[in-house]
């Protein structure tokens, strides 16, 4: 039984890692091929994914969801992390596809996990072990082959692209340090319908949900952002979270690594989009960056 409730949790962990990843590509495909906006998009996949979440939520919690908003700490907390966290990493990470390829975009955002770790030993005031010097070579070695293919004389995205890349990651940073103490406090379907909301409207202030942009509207194009609401957002994120049923933490984060594997493959062979060995072998730099310091996490847990 305890085989089976482990091969379940690697299958939902990689599942939803897989559909996170396809969704990207299924993105560039609509800002691409319909013309869409990304600040629409994201405006649109935040409400319909909270509102979701929410309804979810209600029938577990009952009238506490609605009640949290009595207590001014807990507004604070969302309009922080519904803004600069959800909204923040959604709409960067967007923006990069939009202005680059999802291949990329989703590659530059798992740089986060060396930002985390850079503030993690600057606010202990630790020094830096070994293996975070290593991956953080990965990590520069690895953006530095992405970004050029191997020819330094150009980029392989455009620099508005990278931009956007880079703030992905500090975005993500972000929302993986100050998501965590809020987790011990609220329910993680709670505080991400909420904070889906919260960064829907707000986005809404600025690229409203209902002005809906003139695209070349067919039924592909309509299924395509089902999709990506529906499977790269909800079904995405319930499989991960329930994979955290059956495995620990730090495996499902090891296979959360199929993220971007299945963007980069997704994205060749639907889209066409080139990708060279240089950068190939710069996504495997950046993706082993990422499996190191998911087990020195893993090592300091069990340390504690």
């Amino acid at each position: 039984m305890e085989s089976m409730s482990r091969t379940k949790g690697i299958i939902m962990a990689s599942g939803g890692a897989l559909l996170w990843g396809v969704s990207g590509t299924v993105a560039q495909h609509l800002f691409q091929q319909a013309m869409l906006p990304a600040a629409w998009l994201v405006t649109l996949r935040l409400l319909v994914s909270g509102v979701l979440f929410l309804m979810l939520t209600v029938r577990k919690e009952g009238s506490q969801v609605w009640r949290l908003w009595l207590d001014r700490r807990f507004i604070l907390q969302m309009l922080l992390f519904g803004l600069l966290g959800m909204l923040g990493v959604q709409y960067t990470y967007f923006a990069s596809i939009e202005s680059g390829n999802a291949a990329i975009a989703t590659l530059l955002q798992y740089l986060a996990p060396l930002f985390i770790l850079l503030y993690t030993v600057i606010w202990t005031r630790t020094k830096l072990a070994p293996l975070d010097i290593i991956g953080a070579l990965l990590a520069l070695g690895g953006t530095y082959l992405l970004l050029t293919g191997g020819d330094s004389s150009e980029l392989t995205v455009p620099l508005r692209g990278l931009i956007w890349g880079i703030l992905s990651a500090v975005s993500l940073t972000f929302y993986t340090l100050y998501s965590g103490p809020l987790l011990k406090l609220y329910s993680t379907s709670l505080l991400m319908g909420w904070g889906m909301i919260v960064g829907g409207a707000g986005m809404s202030l600025i690229h409203p949900v209902w002005s809906v942009p003139s695209a070349e509207w067919s039924l592909s194009i309509i299924l395509a952002i089902l999709f990506v609401i529906l499977l790269g957002t909800l079904a995405a994120f319930y499989l991960y979270i329930g994979s955290l049923r059956h495995i620990a933490p730090h495996e499902a984060s090891l296979l959360s690594c199929t993220e971007p594997i299945s963007a980069i493959i997704s994205s060749v062979i639907w889209l066409s989009i080139p990708f060279n060995l240089f950068q190939a072998l710069g996504a495997g730099m950046v993706v082993l960056m990422t499996v190191m310091v998911s087990l020195k996490s893993r090592n300091l847990e069990n340390a504690k």
